[in-house]
């Protein structure tokens, strides 16, 4: 990448964590009157929505005639797996363990990567992503009253974190054959049909469809707040994400995520007014250096070399 799209691309990335760190207010306030599935339902509704609006508007082009749709059909799956899992996930756990296992998304990332698009790293870039995970499962732990995972609790959340690195890779992967709004139309309508299939079944079983779908809804920060979730956080974030794996090594793109995690907490201490504690100042100072050490280092390295010839 020259200057100009590197600059773009971490411009983006900070977004990216932006958009996803401050998710979690979100979820909060819908987690008062919706259960997870509702909020699942939701952010791909508005999401889908806002997909088929700019659609409309010719904003977006979804023209996937003549292209492998096995691939980018993989791609959207594994997003809807990542959500699926960890919900489910969630239910054996606390948000604090399910945190845990988001942060090593990196890791599994990279060897995926390795294995898959044959992405090799030096040792110092090992070790600015072992900086970046370890800083951030230090900080939840730190911060965690209790941690006690079960064994159910471990695979799901095994699962959803893999799901989400074979996603991110997948994205790396397709990034010839489609373009970021096309990912995040795929990955928008797969969701939406997903998540509303079982509510639709949950709902008519237990035989309280249509007020336990709509009726969270009449409360309005639910739906501003799923507004947010489905645009911002899908739409956006997918997309982001897209690009970013467009630009950049797949294990670079993904450690913005552990940067939205580490705005999550540090949201709840200044938003939310929960306690600042010294741990969090030395995690963060961490994990900045773990991600900037992962994405300029092997720069400043190589014009070294360039010198030295």
């Amino acid at each position: 990448m020259d200057k100009n799209n590197t600059n773009i691309a971490y411009l983006g990335g900070a977004f990216f964590s932006v958009l996803v760190g401050f998710s979690f207010l979100g979820i909060k306030v819908s987690q008062v009157y919706a259960t997870s599935l509702n909020i699942l339902c939701y952010r791909y509704d508005f999401a889908f929505i806002a997909c088929l609006i700019l659609i409309a508007l010719g904003v977006y082009k979804f023209n996937i005639k003549g292209r492998p749709k096995k691939n980018l059909f993989w791609t959207a799956i594994f997003y809807v797996l990542f959500m699926t899992f960890q919900v489910i996930g969630l239910v054996f756990a606390t948000s604090v363990e399910g945190a845990i296992f988001f942060a090593i998304v990196p890791i599994i990332v990279k060897i995926i990567a390795s294995i898959v698009l044959k992405e090799r790293s030096t040792w110092y870039e090992n070790i600015f992503v072992s900086m970046s995970v370890l800083s951030i499962i230090l900080l939840i732990v730190l911060g965690a009253d209790s941690i006690s995972m079960n064994p159910i609790c471990v695979v799901l959340m095994l699962l959803s974190s893999t799901c989400m690195a074979i996603n991110n890779v997948l994205m790396r992967y397709v990034r010839k054959d489609y373009n970021p709004a096309e990912i995040t139309i795929a990955i928008s309508f797969l969701g939406f049909i997903a998540f509303n299939a079982a509510s639709i079944v949950i709902g008519v079983y237990n035989g309280n469809f249509i007020e336990s779908y709509f009726q969270p809804l009449t409360h309005p920060n639910v739906l501003i707040a799923n507004i947010y979730l489905g645009v911002g956080c899908i739409l956006l974030s997918a997309q982001l994400m897209s690009y970013l794996q467009s630009k950049m090594a797949a294990v670079k793109a993904s450690v913005f995520g552990n940067v939205s995690t580490l705005i999550s907490i540090l949201a709840g201490v200044f938003i939310l007014g929960e306690p600042l504690h010294w741990y969090h100042i030395m995690c963060t100072v961490l994990i900045i250096v773990g991600v900037v050490g992962l994405n300029f280092t092997g720069k400043i390295i190589e014009r070294i070399n360039e010198r030295n010839r």
